[in-house]
Order: structure tokens, then C-alpha cells, then sequence
């Protein structure tokens, strides 16, 4: 293994500033991405589905929008899953996520305000379910 100079190290820290800077929410930010991680999502490719969407963020120059990561959506049958919500679009889950479609959120989605309809899966809604009902 090669020793680190104190350049690379001033890159690293520069590059994980870059990437903790897009998953903070709050002022400032129109929206949110929120990839499903639980064991199921990253068995079925999250982790690159979440680092594609990082890439293609950096790429198209977006930083009004957060990406985080949650456990499971429970929409198993159709990991990697991908919630979008952004105040300018309705909320969206895309299901079959892998890193081609993805980008494609970014670009279209995020970036052109057009939904990527091949994709879109609906999720269970709290609406339907009566007080008290469990």
C-alpha cells in the first residue's frame, strides 16, 4: 500500500465534505431522495444504485436535493427502490432501481422535471387504513 501525501489527504477530506454536504437535509433543499439499504435493497444492488446517484448528482451540478438511505419500504419484490420527493413534482417511489436508471432520475427527474414512468411502483398508503387499526 502506498503512503498517503498530505495533498491526497486534503483531497479525501475535500471529496467526503462534498458527499456528507449532499445528504444533509433542512433550508435550503427542494427535495429528497431516499434509497432503501435494508438487506433486501442491498442484496439486490443499493449500494451502487446509491452511489450512482451521488455521481450523476455531482455531475449535473444538483446540491438542492438530499440523498439519504432507510431500511426496508417494504416493497421487496421490487428492490433497489428509490423514494423522490421534491416540491416542485409529486412523490414518487421508482422500483428496479439499478445504476443506468438511476442516472436516469437524476437527469430526467431531477434535473427535468419529467418522471421516469417505466419505473414508478406504488407504496403501501397510510391514508386507507382506518384510526386505530393496526
Amino acid at each position: 500500500m502506498s503512503k498517503l501525501t498530505l495533498d491526497d489527504l486534503r483531497k479525501l477530506r475535500d471529496e467526503k465534505k462534498k458527499a456528507m454536504t449532499q445528504r444533509e437535509s433542512g433550508a435550503g433543499k427542494r427535495g429528497v431522495v431516499t434509497i432503501g439499504m435494508g438487506t433486501c435493497g442491498i442484496a439486490a444492488g443499493a449500494k451502487g444504485v446509491f452511489d450512482a446517484f451521488l455521481d450523476e448528482m455531482d455531475k449535473a451540478g444538483i446540491s438542492d436535493i438530499s440523498i439519504r438511505q432507510t431500511g426496508c419500504m417494504g416493497l421487496c419484490f421490487s428492490e433497489p427502490t428509490v423514494e423522490v420527493a421534491t416540491a416542485d413534482m409529486p412523490h414518487v417511489v421508482y422500483g428496479n432501481v439499478d445504476e443506468e436508471t438511476a442516472r436516469r432520475i437524476v437527469r430526467d427527474h431531477l434535473a427535468g422535471n419529467a418522471l421516469v414512468s417505466d419505473h414508478i411502483f406504488d407504496k403501501p398508503s397510510v391514508d386507507i387504513i382506518e384510526k386505530g387499526e393496526k
